[in-house]
């Protein structure tokens, strides 16, 4: 993660490519009616309560994810090993979009948009427009937020998707609240998040392939060792 955070912050230095793909993205929502990020601003701006939730969760959503990474470590390894598969396909993906296609958040490029998380986070808030600090402010595309609590959720839904089917489908409201959480607060625009699931699911699908050919080069070297006489 030392490496992916590094990676990620070298890539955040085009802030004229960032503003420019933002535009460009802000007019492909208009033109399909998916421009929702300032109502939803406003509206949280005006709630206190759910104002104060939404900042937690965007902080604090790395405390989830690190309980499930430990669960899985020790109680379900199988479901482990898949999830640092897809882990292992999805940062180096994500990275490469962050690196093509620098973007500027709803918050530095949208007119009229509350940066509710610096406001209101009053240990850290700061940092998010801090440009000066050496973090990516500018990788918008796709959201790890939505990415990181997507690939958590798909993880328990595997751990538990036998025994308890409908406790498994719970798992998804993690993400689908850091949706709503990401595009309120300023940070995301919604095709953001529709990059996120595409990361993904490509992601699942490369990890998905990988397993499948691990059987098949064991029994190919197994073909190929001598007998034993």
């Amino acid at each position: 993660m030392v490496l992916f955070s590094w990676l990620h912050n070298l890539a955040g230095t085009d802030v004229a490519a960032a503003a420019a793909n933002a535009h460009a993205l802000q007019s492909v929502e208009r033109g399909l009616n998916l421009d929702i990020e300032a109502a939803a601003n406003h509206w949280l701006a005006e709630h206190p309560v759910p104002l104060q939730a939404a900042v937690l969760y965007y902080r604090l959503y790395y405390v989830p994810l690190a309980w499930v990474l430990l669960w899985l470590l020790f109680f379900r390894a199988d479901v482990y090993r898949t999830l640092c598969r897809t882990l292992l396909a999805m940062a180096p993906l994500a990275l490469l979009v962050f690196w093509l296609v620098p973007m500027s958040p709803p918050r530095f490029a949208l007119p009229g948009i509350i940066d509710i998380v610096a406001e209101h986070d009053h240990v850290a808030g700061s940092a998010s427009r801090d440009l000066s600090n050496g973090r990516n402010h500018f990788s918008a595309m796709p959201s790890l937020h939505v990415g990181w609590s997507a690939l958590c959720a798909y993880a328990v839904w595997l751990a538990l998707r036998g025994k308890y089917p409908r406790l498994a489908f719970l798992a998804w409201l993690f993400p689908v609240i850091m949706v709503a959480v990401v595009v309120a607060t300023g940070n995301h625009y919604v095709l953001d998040v529709a990059g996120s699931v595409l990361v993904l699911t490509i992601s699942i699908a490369a990890a998905a392939a990988w397993d499948r050919c691990r059987p098949a080069r064991a029994v190919g070297s197994c073909a190929r060792t001598p007998p034993i006489s």
